[in-house]
């Protein structure tokens, strides 16, 4: 049950958001936190180190903000590509081009972790391009581990730990989804097969991975793996032998290959081994040459933003009109066009059609006559810039009498299986192209305004973190209950909470029961509840110790008919009865909570200076 909100406008919403960008800096990036989260998922110390020394700019210290409804549309435009891939006379045109490694078996795995890749400025939303291997899938599920809210107003953006450990889950249900969908192809090891025998063993799989600047990631997916009893390793393609029918990494048979490499046609040397595997089915491989001959050649691009190879496909209108409006227009480049183009290289950026992490990439306005001889006699695309996002950022580095802060450009990278997106991250950086060089910049955690669709709780939301309320307007606060079988109300602390959710608090009094969460956030009026605002209702499962168990907290949703209940909202009486207690005279922000039943957290910025908040 949630308060009646009157939708924001989109332009409104579009306003609020670019107000959160550029003058919200009220969330922050709990280091402490961070380091823990990446020593225990090694399980021992020495990755948070390893991170700071090789890749300090990899997290960035803000959030980004973006709209739910632009949010949608990412996957609008998503569903659109997917849905002309899946055309006959797509693929057939497409691989009939392709090396014959990419035409190998029309079946079987999709492909883990696609990346779609997008800018968005002043409304306007580009898909820019599509990778097949996208990195940084776990470096993410560590980073929203580590975050946390000043604000009272922003705090459900937040993502719990139920759903960073449903993200894993989803990771390894993909591999192993992978490994099914092989079939009777692969799997022989023991003389069982793929469908009968459950997947045992993977590699990740680049060049000198230890040398690589994502290694961190690497030594997470070896340990998620590993947790889910799956035996792992991280192995360069020199490493690996091709003997008796198996692949094998010293003597372990690998049944999949998690591959991170940029050979994505296995033409290299290095990787003899695993492709004659793979010729010969004897490995899974994910993602695959079909894959990213079928998405990640950007030459595709041109096709996706051409109205006359979209009929001639026979693409239907609507998706015609999806691709047309968001993918920006794309040719590839050709020597019989290169006065027009360079003519009008300001408004085109230049990428390799093979090309990967931003190299050899190119603004047009950046370009010398000798890069542009260089492109002329290579497989480029020119693409019509679409601006990246930008976020202002905190600047420690800057002199109290200038301007404290900085802009940071943003692109958004959708992690997708299946066309399905299982997470969406935002990378910030300083320069021309997509970088972990900038300070401040890096992997930032994107928060939707999902929970601030509406006009009230959208000016409240950039008030509170921007400064522009007034003394009364600021102040809001979280009322948190716990509901029992019984329908017992029982009224605890905000930050209690929020502990518990972040797995730093016990509560035994609640061990091994699942309880009904009510969530209500309420505008003070004089220090006193004065309005609810908005009630947020769900299901949690504390363990045998009292500790907060997402990974087994029942579904809220209830189908009765075509009807879905929320099985967690609460009786007339349940509800009488906490507004009885959120409105009592003894409910204050300045009460104990150790004195009180009713538990108040009152949190919000009240200095606007970058990073501080109360």
């Amino acid at each position: 049950m949630n308060a009646v909100l009157q939708p924001l406008p989109l332009e409104a919403l579009r306003s609020a958001i670019d107000k959160l960008n550029s003058a919200c800096f009220c969330f922050s990036l709990d280091e402490k936190a961070l380091a823990r989260a990446l020593d225990s998922e090694l399980g021992q110390p020495g990755l948070a180190e390893m991170v700071r020394q090789r890749c300090p700019f990899l997290f960035a210290a803000l959030p980004v903000f973006v709209a739910a409804p632009q949010l949608h549309r990412m996957a609008q435009v998503m569903q659109a590509v997917e849905s002309v891939v899946a055309l006959p006379a797509y693929r057939e045109q497409v691989l009939g081009a392709a090396p014959a490694i990419a035409r190998l078996g029309t079946r079987g795995p999709l492909g883990a972790f696609f990346g779609y890749d997008f800018h968005l400025s002043g409304g306007h939303l580009g898909l820019i391009e599509i990778n097949t291997n996208a990195g940084g899938a776990m470096l993410n599920a560590v980073l929203a581990r580590a975050q946390h809210a000043c604000c009272a107003a922003v705090d459900s953006m937040v993502p719990t730990l139920a759903s960073v450990v449903d993200f894993e889950q989803q990771i390894v249900a993909m591999f192993r989804r992978e490994w099914k969908l092989a079939g009777d192809t692969v799997g022989a090891t023991a003389g069982l097969t793929g469908r009968t025998r459950p997947l045992a063993s993977i590699a990740v799989v680049d060049v000198a991975p230890e040398d690589q600047y994502l290694y961190p990631e690497f030594l997470l997916f070896q340990q998620l793996f590993e947790r889910n009893g799956l035996r792992a390793v991280i192995a360069d393609p020199a490493s690996l032998e091709w003997r008796d029918g198996v692949l094998w990494h010293g003597d372990l048979a690998i049944d999949l290959v998690y591959n991170r490499l940029t050979d994505f046609y296995l033409e290299q040397p290095a990787s003899a081994a695993l492709r004659e595997a793979y010729l010969q089915h004897a490995v899974v491989l994910t993602p695959h040459p079909q894959a990213h001959a079928l998405y990640a050649d950007k030459r595709h691009l041109a096709l996706f933003s051409d109205a006359a190879r979209l009929q001639a496909l026979g693409v239907p209108q609507a998706t015609q009109e999806v691709l047309l409006k968001h993918v920006p227009h794309t040719e590839v480049v050709d020597a019989a066009d290169a006065q027009r183009l360079w003519d009008a290289r300001r408004g085109l950026f230049f990428k390799p059609v093979a090309g990967f992490g931003s190299r050899a990439a190119y603004r047009g306005d950046k370009l010398t006559k000798r890069v542009w001889q260089d492109i002329l006699a290579s497989d480029y695309v020119a693409q019509a810039i679409v601006a990246p996002g930008e976020r202002v950022i905190g600047d420690p580095d800057a002199a109290a009498a200038e301007t404290p802060t900085k802009a940071m450009k943003y692109d958004l990278r959708a992690y997708t299986y299946d066309g399905a997106v299982q997470w969406v991250a935002a990378r910030m950086y300083q320069g021309q192209t997509t970088n972990f060089r900038t300070p401040g910049g890096g992997f930032a955690p994107v928060y939707s305004s999902a929970a601030v669709s509406g006009r009230s709780s959208s000016e409240r939301t950039v008030q509170a973190c921007t400064g522009t309320a007034g003394a009364d307007d600021a102040a809001h606060a979280s009322y948190v209950f716990l509901l029992d079988e019984s329908s017992g109300v029982h009224a605890i602390p905000h930050a209690l909470y929020v502990a518990l959710a972040r797995g730093e608090a016990t509560l035994a009094a609640m061990a091994g029961q699942n309880l009904r969460l009510a969530d209500w956030f309420v505008r003070l009026k004089g220090g006193a509840p004065d309005v609810v605002v908005n009630e947020t209702y769900s299901l949690v499962r504390f363990d045998a110790q009292g500790r907060v168990d997402p990974a087994h907290a029942p579904s809220a949703a209830q189908t009765q008919g075509a009807a879905v209940e929320n099985a967690a909202w609460p009786s007339a009486a349940e509800r009488g009865q906490m507004r009885e207690l959120l409105f009592s005279d003894a409910q204050t922000p300045d009460a104990s909570p150790s004195a009180t039943p009713m538990g108040i957290t009152e949190s919000h910025c009240s200095n606007r200076s970058p990073g501080s908040c109360a």
